[in-house]
């Protein structure tokens, strides 16, 4: 060993989305701290895979890869750490803190729970320390100050309680510390004010008291300061904080503070005041704010006196809210006078409920000025022209919080690839340039500004130089303003046109863009201020692709060299060894599936289990003239057992990614779930190596079957509103009682069956989820985390972003399957969602123009309840979706409104399409389950829409 170098890889992947893990060592010390790590996160770790060679050094997930190379210690250590956005739960293993490497610590965006292990002070390598978006609890560890290399500490969004360890002034290199939305509490430690190059200081939504520290104004390269929704009971804003040199943010929102507002005009680079929601006092200091000024909140305060002049003279200036003061004197009619209208701008002075009596000018205000005068006396001088349409209430006032860009393109419908992941780009110099994009979900945690289409143009500039890419490639498919205030936004990114024009990005650009992602080493900007990257899309001819890049780039030289180094692995690691042969054991049964058994042995009543025999009888040896379709899992056969019962029989491919899983999920799942909308399971059969479902058979296939573009028969507007129903009853069953209570996860049109008199079933339960059971105290929470799937088009966007499962996923989905219904259109296609399709056609009054001609004659205030009733399903907000068993009401009532005649079947219903069958279990549209992150949630459209 000491002659010799031995370098080992520790990878996991999830194929498309984030990189999940690199940690690369041979040191046995550092294996082993990984082997306790693994041992710790519980769940979800089936998500991971090892990168596996084949060679006898490789075992699952802290297998090591080795190979001759040089080395001053004869080992190469942990680098980088990264388990992101996988799920997984447990707790953090204090053996972290033997990796001594370590520059990279990232586990954001999963269910740790658990305290933060004081053992991590000790990688004094550490720059990046990512623990937010987690459950974790306890105190912050005041060894964590010993990182003096640590850059970026992020912990927010977690349940972390107890103070600011003082210990913290210690972190010499730190620029960023997020500890925001947690339970921190006591006093800000003044301490904290030593640190020399803190960029950005982010407490707000914790439990915080005591006194503001007044020596932050020492921070000398502090820009952002963030501290809201605290309580600093008594506390004064520290005059001090008048001298801040380089600060462009300070946000003091509901902090319980009291006193003046101290003098900030000295502040050469403020551009975001909020101070609104204290119990400040006295009046507003006339002194002329920063030219860099966008944004004053002073609203919800005690303030009195009249409104400075000095406002009028901020020529960036987008809002400025005074409201709910006791401000008194004239409405300064000019104090748009100077501001700098550039494309997009504009302007919102709220001054409502408050003391002005007057007008002091001309009240003209130009059209991108929204001036608010409810609840002042002016609005009831008689004597005052022109001041009712300032004076309305505030719901017919529309501030603009969301927005979204939208393609005017205007090219040929059938241009782009059919697979529905390709789309124009809307911005490129060739017209009509087809691509596949990459989606991405963006937020700003802090900006400095509270009106964003200004500055589009200049964010993308931002962006697109960061990345090396031309502006056309981003687009900016939509953003939101959520709590906080932060600005979250999905972005679409498309490659290059060039001379091939493929429209698809090669591996090492995609690995590139994620990289700088992933880095943390944009170019700082005050004014955007600090970002976190929610999700990395990879769909359509994306889907596939696992970063492991590594594996193309070892020579043959080294190959030779890992054989070598191999021999040498197993002479000294008989750890390893073990390891290896359990591997080997473990993947014995994918060399035959005809001559090995599988592990799995169930017996559950209710359910019988067949042998391999009788599957092989019942399809005539797998013949494929009884194929009647393939999914994901496997192919789906047409069989007659041997009572004579004819069935649908799913076996599972060779190499199905989640077979076992599904299997299992499945079996278990269907046995005890008896409704007439489910679909029945005959039975299973788990011999020679092979699994395959036996279900009921629908001899009417599936319901995305008979609303395909090519469908030999119609279904008219009554038997679409039979099977809705249908459909809605067996959802209402699976959640309110099956007990436990199940989440489908994957509801769609293919997953719908119907059967010989066209009554639906749901099917296809590879994906459910149980519904969550109440804790030991008895609380039930309200929903599932877990890592995302469903098809593209169905999923719920709340579930996409937040990873959290409910009934309410699954009304959307079936909302989406009632819009298909109506429209006849997918759910995704030629880059148009149906959902944003519908809102438009609906709030447009063209509605009835996309209705599915196939339809027929229907009634119109049916048709219009049932899309209201769809619409609802499909509200952004799961709250203010109906719950499934108000959607079965709404359904049988509008049923109650149809005449008896819209109920007739079509002829020959039970040979659809002339077809033996069709099943959910058999999918044949491009939708396929898969692991996702997203979808196209929110496509680009054009107002356009022409019905199928």
């Amino acid at each position: 060993m000491l002659g010799q170098r031995v370098w080992g890889f520790i990878v996991a992947v999830s194929c498309g989305f984030f990189i999940v893990a690199i940690a690369q060592t041979t040191d046995p010390v550092e294996v082993k701290a990984l082997r306790a790590v693994k041992s710790r996160l519980i769940d979800s770790m089936r998500h991971l895979r090892s990168w596996n060679r084949g060679d006898p050094c490789n075992s699952n997930w802290t297998g090591v890869l080795c190979f001759d190379t040089n080395g001053a210690d004869g080992y190469l250590h942990v680098k980088e750490l990264q388990l992101l956005n996988m799920n997984l739960s447990g707790s953090l293993a204090p053996e972290l803190g033997q990796l001594s490497h370590l520059r990279i610590l990232d586990f954001m965006w999963n269910e740790l729970t658990g305290s933060i292990p004081k053992e991590v002070g000790n990688i004094s390598s550490l720059r990046l320390l990512l623990l937010n978006g987690n459950t974790l609890s306890g105190s912050l560890p005041d060894e964590l100050g010993y990182l003096a290399s640590l850059n970026r500490l992020q912990v927010d969004s977690n349940h972390i309680s107890g103070p600011v360890p003082k210990s913290f002034a210690s972190l010499i290199s730190v620029k960023h510390l997020h500890l925001n939305n947690n339970s921190i509490s006591g006093q800000i430690p003044a301490e904290i004010s030593k640190l020399p190059r803190l960029l950005h200081l982010l407490l707000d939504n914790n439990k915080l008291s005591g006194n503001l520290p007044p020596e932050f104004s020492n921070l000398s390269e502090l820009r952002i300061l963030q501290l809201d929704n605290n309580n600093f009971k008594g506390s004064k804003i520290p005059a001090t904080y008048g001298n801040f040199s380089k600060l462009a943010k300070l946000s003091l929102r509901n902090c319980s503070l009291h006193g003046a507002i101290p003098d900030l005009s000295m502040i050469p680079n403020l551009i975001y005041l909020d101070l609104s929601w204290n119990q400040l006092t006295g009046n507003i200091p006339s002194n002329k704010l920063s030219d860099n000024m966008t944004t004053i909140y002073l609203s919800h305060n005690h303030l009195n006196g009249s409104v400075p002049e000095s406002f009028s003279r901020l020529p960036f200036l987008q809002r400025l809210s005074l409201e709910n003061n006791f401000l008194t004197g004239s409405v300064p009619a000019n104090i748009w006078r100077n501001v700098s209208f550039s494309k997009g701008a504009r302007l919102i002075l709220d001054l409502r409920n408050n003391l002005l009596s007057n007008i002091l000018g001309e009240l003209n205000p130009p059209e991108n000025v929204t001036l608010r005068l409810e609840g002042n006396p002016v609005c009831r001088n008689e004597n005052i022209l022109n001041t009712g349409q300032f004076c309305a209430s505030e719901s017919k006032w529309d501030e603009g919080n969301e927005s979204s860009t939208n393609s005017t393109l205007t090219c040929p419908i059938y241009a782009c690839p059919t697979d529905d992941f390709f789309e124009y780009v809307p911005a490129s110099p060739v017209p009509c340039y087809c691509a596949a994009p990459l989606r991405i979900g963006y937020r700003l945690k802090s900006p400095s500004f509270s009106y964003f289409p200004q500055h589009i143009s200049s964010f993308e500039k931002y962006l697109t130089s960061t990345l090396d890419l031309e502006l056309y490639q981003l687009s900016i498919n939509s953003f939101l303003w959520e709590a906080g205030p932060r600005l979250r936004m999905y972005l679409k990114i498309f490659p290059a046109f060039n001379r091939s024009h493929s429209g698809v990005f090669n591996l090492s650009e995609i690995q590139r863009i994620r990289g700088r992602y992933t880095s943390w080493d944009f170019p700082r900007t005050d004014f955007f201020g600090p970002y976190e990257l929610l999700n990395f899309t990879l769909l359509g001819p994306y889907s596939n692709i696992c970063f492991e890049s590594q594996r193309t780039s070892i020579s043959k030289g080294i190959l030779a060299a890992i054989i070598v180094g191999a021999v040498v692995c197993v002479a000294v690691s008989l750890i390893v060894t073990l390891l290896v042969t359990r591997r080997h054991a473990r993947y014995q049964h994918v060399l035959s599936r005809k001559h090995l058994s599988s592990k799995i042995s169930m017996k559950i009543e209710g359910v019988k289990g067949f042998a391999y025999k009788e599957m092989v009888l019942a399809t005539d040896n797998f013949n494929s003239s009884n194929q009647i379709g393939r999914g994901g899992y496997g192919i789906v056969y047409r069989g007659n057992l041997s009572d004579n019962t004819v069935v649908a029989i799913k076996r599972a491919e060779e190499g199905s990614l989640q077979g076992q899983k599904e299997f299992l999920t499945e079996i278990k799942l269907l046995s005890r779930l008896h409704h007439r909308n489910l679909v029945s399971l005959v039975g299973y059969c788990d011999e020679a190596g092979e699994q395959m479902l036996v279900y009921e058979y629908m001899p009417n296939g599936t319901l995305s079957d008979w609303l395909a573009a090519k469908a030999k028969q119609n279904l008219n507007f009554g038997i679409r509103l039979r099977i809705a129903l249908g459909s809605a009853k067996g959802i209402l069953y699976l959640h309110t009682e099956a007990h436990p209570p199940v989440f489908h996860r994957d509801i769609k049109a293919s997953n719908i069956l119907l059967d010989s008199h066209l009554n639906a079933k749901v099917a296809d339960f590879g994906l459910s989820r149980l519904a969550p059971v109440p804790d030991a105290e008895g609380t039930l929470p309200n929903h599932v985390s877990t890592v995302v799937k469903g098809t593209p088009g169905y999923l719920d966007p709340e579930y996409f972003l937040t990873h959290k499962l409910t009934d309410k996923s699954d009304v959307y989905s079936l909302g989406v399957v009632f819009l298909e219904l109506l429209t006849g259109m997918r759910p995704i296609s030629r880059g148009k969602n149906i959902v944003r399709e519908v809102n438009m056609a609906h709030k447009s009054g063209t509605m009835f123009s996309i209705i599915d001609s196939k339809m027929g004659s229907y009634p119109s205030e049916c048709v219009d309840r049932f899309l209201n009733l769809a619409l609802a399903c499909c509200h952004d907000k799961p709250e203010n979706r109906p719950p499934m068993l108000d959607v079965v009401r709404e359904l049988e009532n509008i049923l109650k409104m149809m005449p008896e005649t819209d109920f007739i079947f079509p002829e020959s219903s039970s040979t659809h399409s002339g077809q033996s069958a069709s099943s959910s279990y058999v999918n044949r549209d491009l939708y396929m389950s898969s692991d996702i992150v997203g979808s196209d949630l929110i496509s680009d459209v054009t107002s356009t829409i022409t019905p199928r």
